[in-house]
Order: structure tokens, then C-alpha cells, then sequence
């Protein structure tokens, strides 16, 4: 019989990969960094984006120099924590990530810090010292501090004890306030490096595979034109943010929803609905949620301006519902809720079951999804009434709940099935590939 490897044996390429990235990233850190700073040291005027108040409102608090420089100690560390080799990759990877966007962004557009420290003895006045004799007062927005918090706290969380967690939760929130409190940032920076923590986040995901892994071109027409209004959408936002001269707040705030939008178009490019990065029970990752929201908030809009005079769902035959996204007294109607929409997250609170088969949305499903979200419902029913939805409650779960009348033997064809679905009061819309696929899933 063979024995099991011991926790050494295990953890040794764990080791061996942390070492060898740290030995790459921390000289790439610094260097790059250095040299970022150096450049814009060269120049003979860097502008700066600070709010007047600024100087006024935030305390300088020498201490708070302690937990900032902590980040160092996390950075390292986290690349140990970890479990597999590949958990180590994807780490290494957002830090890389984040360095080679932040350092560009440093040296295209170049900002300077307004603050006057005053001037600090002791332990602080010591660590205030090192790093003034390597940072300047430049490489401010994106914050590189706050980008790299993102991740190390998210990476952590999901692996300390619970009881760890909240003091885990406190110190992260005294690093993120101690670039304002060390006057090291101004406010702006703090969004921005937070987007930017959020984009290494959702591209190496601490529990999935990269959204754009599996990345292949389109091969559909409708797919490849509605991702060019995507892009359309993302340029309208940079385009404005281009607009705000000088480089304001506002126009950094505006780098968000662009953000959003230019994902939102890889997905119908050929990333799919992977970039939601959805899991099987309805729920997305936190890098997902916070980078996507402003797509999301659109697409609740969309939800809202187009089915508030209807109802929420209607009964299609034995006890299985066809309707718009629920809120969560809605969910809570169903014992089970099949999903079919990728851009929207399940109702935190709700006790429904749920099962989620993302898509995106104005795209035919393929048969092979189609028929798996039929053969749930089938399963489904028998525990209790049935939900089956989609953003709006038209095009998505219609083709669903079609494969489902279709497979089932309610119905004989698809024109029987959307007539079905049409007496029960409900108005779809399903392009001609999902009624295909519809059909093709029976076969």
C-alpha cells in the first residue's frame, strides 16, 4: 500500500514557487518603482489632484506608519499561504499585474504629492526616514499600496479561522487609511488603486480560473456586434474622462464604468459569461461584484424600466414559473430558482435553492445548456414550485423553459411551446439560434 505524502512533502512546491517568484517580484518592485519615481523627477512641472480640504480634514498620524509599512510583511507572506503551486501563480500573477499597470500609469501620467509632513522622532520618525530615502513624492494615482491591499486582504480572508477574521478585517482597514493618514496619497488615489486591485482580482481569481482562460473569437455575428457597442460604450466614458483638462477627480472616477464596459465586451468577443465570474449557486466573486457594479446598476435599470408593469413571473405548467430576475421575497415564493442571467447575483438572504446557468444576455444558449437547465427543472419540480428567469423574463429562461416543455413531452414542437408560454401571459422573444438549440437539445 502506498502511504500519504507528508504535510513537508506537500507543501514543498508551495515553498519552492513562492521562493522563486519573491526572488523575481520584490527586485521588479523596486526597481521599476524607483524608476518610475525617478522619471518624474526629471520633469520640469507634475501636476497633482488633491482636494482643497485635504490638508485640513486628514489628521497626520505618525503610528500609522507602522501599519503601512506592514504591507511589506503581507506582501511576502501571502505567497507562502498557500495550499498549490497554482494558488501561488495566480497571486504572483495579480501582484505582477498590478505592478505593470500601476508603473505605466505612473510614468504617463505622473502626479505629485502636496502634503508637508511635519517632522517625527522615534520609531515612526525612523521608518519615516527609510522610506523617504526610497519613495518620492510622486507615484500617486493608481495607489500601488491599495491595489496591492485589495488582493492580499481578499486572499487572506478566505484562509484565516473566523475568529481571526475581524481583527484581519481592522488591520486591513488601518493599512488602507494609513496612505492618508501618513500623507504618502491624496484621496483620488484611493479609488483608483482600489480599481485597479479589483481588475488583478477578477483576472487571476483567488478560487477559479481566469475569466479569460478559455478566451476564443467569436464566432457569431450578433455576439461580435453588440460587444463593438460595448467597446462603443467604454470610449464614451474614457472620452469623457479625456474631456476633464485638467486630470480631475471626475474623470477618474469615469475610468470605472469604462473598465466595466471593455470586460463586458471581451465576454461577447469570445470570453463568454465567464467574466462574471458566477458560481453554480447564483453567487459572484467579490472582484466581480464591485468591478462589474456599474454594468450591473445598468442592467437592474434595464430591469426595472421594462418589466414594472408586468408581473414578476407566470406559471408555465405544473408548478414551474417563468419571470424576470427576483428579488428576495420573490425568490423566497419558489423552493428552487434556476438562473439563466450572468450579469446578476442572487438576493443575498434568500432560501431558495438555487442553480445557475450563466449567459449572456441577448445571446442564443447553446442546446448543451439549454438541455442541462431542462433536465434541473424536471428534477426540480417535484420538491416544489419552480422559478425559471433571466434579467427580464424574455429571451434566456423562454429558451429554457421551451427545451424543458420540448424534452418533457408537453409539447411537440417549438411553435407549441412559445404558444403555451404566451396563454400563460408571458410575451418572449427568442432569437431563431435558441429556438435551434431548443430544439436540437430534444434530439
Amino acid at each position: 500500500m502506498g502511504q500519504a505524502a507528508s504535510p513537508l512533502s506537500q507543501s514543498a512546491p508551495v515553498l519552492k514557487r513562492a521562493v522563486l517568484w519573491l526572488v523575481f517580484l520584490a527586485p521588479f518592485f523596486y526597481l521599476t518603482y524607483g524608476g518610475a519615481n525617478w522619471l518624474a523627477s526629471q520633469r520640469a512641472y507634475v501636476p497633482n489632484i488633491a482636494f482643497t480640504w485635504e490638508s485640513v480634514a486628514i489628521p497626520f498620524l505618525a503610528w500609522t506608519i507602522i501599519p503601512y509599512w506592514s504591507i511589506n510583511l503581507f506582501y511576502a507572506l501571502c505567497l507562502f499561504i498557500n495550499t498549490t503551486p497554482r494558488d501561488v501563480d495566480m497571486l504572483a500573477r495579480c501582484y505582477l499585474t498590478i505592478q505593470i499597470i500601476a508603473i505605466v500609469c505612473f510614468i504617463a501620467f505622473p502626479l505629485e504629492a502636496t502634503f508637508v509632513r511635519p517632522a517625527t522622532s522615534g520609531l515612526p520618525g525612523f521608518m519615516f526616514a527609510v522610506l523617504g530615502g526610497f519613495d518620492k513624492p510622486f507615484n500617486q494615482a493608481p495607489s500601488l499600496h491599495v491595489a496591492l491591499l485589495v488582493v492580499i486582504w481578499d486572499h487572506l480572508r478566505g484562509r484565516l479561522p473566523r475568529r481571526a477574521r475581524l481583527l484581519w478585517h481592522v488591520w486591513c482597514f488601518l493599512i488602507g487609511a494609513s496612505v492618508l493618514t501618513t500623507w504618502q496619497h491624496h484621496v483620488m488615489d484611493i479609488p483608483t488603486g482600489m480599481l485597479l486591485g479589483l481588475f488583478a482580482a477578477w483576472l487571476f481569481p483567488r478560487d477559479a480560473g481566469s475569466p479569460l482562460a478559455n478566451f476564443t473569437v467569436s464566432s457569431d455575428p450578433k455576439s461580435r456586434r453588440l460587444g463593438t457597442y460595448y467597446v462603443f460604450g467604454a470610449a464614451a466614458f474614457l472620452g469623457l474622462a479625456a474631456l476633464c483638462t485638467p486630470l480631475t477627480a471626475a474623470a477618474l472616477l469615469l475610468l470605472w464604468p469604462a473598465v466595466a464596459l471593455a470586460i463586458v465586451a471581451v465576454g461577447y468577443f469570445g470570453a463568454g459569461p465567464q467574466i462574471f465570474l458566477k458560481r453554480a449557486d447564483g453567487r459572484a466573486a467579490l472582484a466581480s461584484r464591485w468591478l462589474l457594479a456599474p454594468y450591473r446598476l445598468g442592467a437592474n435599470i434595464n430591469v426595472w424600466l421594462w418589466t414594472r408593469k408586468m408581473p414578476a413571473s407566470v406559471v408555465i405548467a405544473d408548478g414551474v414559473h417563468l419571470g424576470r430576475f427576483p428579488r428576495r421575497r420573490e425568490a423566497d415564493r419558489f423552493a428552487t430558482v434556476i438562473d439563466i442571467a450572468g450579469e446578476l447575483q442572487r438576493p443575498s438572504g434568500t432560501l431558495a435553492r438555487w442553480c445557475s446557468f450563466p449567459a449572456l444576455d441577448l445571446i442564443g444558449l447553446d442546446k448543451i445548456h439549454a438541455r442541462a437547465a431542462a433536465d434541473v427543472i424536471e428534477a426540480a419540480r417535484h420538491q416544489g414550485p419552480v422559478l425559471v428567469c433571466c434579467a427580464l423574463g424574455f429571451q434566456r429562461s423562454a429558451c429554457v423553459i421551451v427545451s424543458w416543455l420540448l424534452t418533457s413531452r408537453r409539447c411537440e414542437n417549438p411553435a407549441e411551446a412559445l404558444q403555451l408560454i404566451e396563454r400563460a401571459g408571458r410575451r418572449v422573444y427568442l432569437p431563431v439560434e435558441s429556438v435551434r438549440a431548443a430544439k436540437e437539445g430534444v434530439q
